[in-house]
């Protein structure tokens, strides 16, 4: 009786505990968030004027009308939604067609090519700043669009052709040749057997590629030079350096809104990205 009543003592503190863990640890993530969000709304122009509470006394939309009216927000929007489409159809292309032709081909080299790939992804971006920012130079992409698109594309290959080759592995090279058989080339059997199947991994690659450079840094501060070219990251960052630091309530704003294209992903490819993490793969 008496280790009965210990044991429920027990799990009730244990439980006490994990909730309260949990109830802290969900405050120092939210309270940002909602933070931002106040502040988004909010009358006030800086941080003083806000204070420590995130919900605004007498909310209003004036720092979404200073963030048109003063500051090139579209056209920061308009640069990253463009560089991110740039992104997200090249590395769809270029790593599904080459994921498919390293799973099903055996070539020279095949398997040297794919561990290059690997051995090049294992090295952080930055590391190659100097030279990426020479070539830019020498092929005239600095302070362009493309410029800036080409170095996420390249960056983006290596893992996700991996990525993708693993899953496509998972796929019965049967269903391949049955459609050899019926007369399909390579292409059609990859564009009408092999594609419709890995649909929540090329879902899934679209997200991330697209998602990527909506809030880079460091790559657009290296590549772009005129406020015309800014993307989100480098335009907003702007209004919270140096003089322009008062502008922070501005900067809530525009950085709410970067919100609405993550949500918009999300919504769309759920289903393919919960098949993707729960799914075991098809072994042959």
């Amino acid at each position: 009786m008496t280790n009965n009543r210990n044991h429920k003592i027990l799990n009730i503190l244990n439980a006490f505990v994990v909730y309260i863990v949990l109830i802290l640890t969900s405050i120092l993530i939210l309270y940002p968030l909602v933070y931002v969000v106040g502040s988004a709304f909010s009358s006030a122009s800086s941080l003083q004027g806000i204070g420590t509470n995130p919900f605004p006394e007498e909310p209003t939309f004036a720092q979404f009308r200073r963030l048109f009216t003063t500051t090139n927000y579209l056209t920061w929007y308009k640069n990253t939604l463009q560089i991110a489409a740039m992104v997200c159809l090249s590395t769809v292309v270029i790593t599904s067609f080459a994921a498919y032709v390293f799973s099903r081909f055996n070539f020279a080299m095949r398997k040297q090519l794919m561990i290059s790939f690997l051995v090049f992804q294992i090295f952080p971006s930055f590391i190659g700043m100097v030279a990426i920012y020479v070539l830019l130079l020498r092929l005239g992409g600095l302070d362009t669009k493309w410029g800036l698109a080409l170095v996420y594309i390249a960056g983006n290959i290596p893992y996700n052709t991996w990525l993708v080759k693993g899953y496509i592995d998972n796929i019965p090279k049967s269903f391949d040749e049955a459609a050899r058989i019926d007369g399909a080339s390579h292409f059609q059997a990859f564009t009408k057997v092999i594609l419709p199947i890995s649909r929540p991994i090329i879902t899934f690659l679209i997200i991330t590629s697209f998602l990527g450079p909506w809030m880079d840094f460091i790559i657009p501060r290296m590549v772009l030079r005129s406020d015309k070219q800014f993307t989100l990251a480098l335009g907003l960052f702007q209004l919270i350096d140096g003089k322009a630091a008062n502008n922070y309530t501005v900067f809530a704003a525009g950085a709410l809104l970067i919100a609405v294209p993550f949500v918009i992903m999300f919504l769309i490819g759920q289903k393919s990205l919960m098949a993707v993490l729960g799914s075991a793969g098809v072994k042959e």
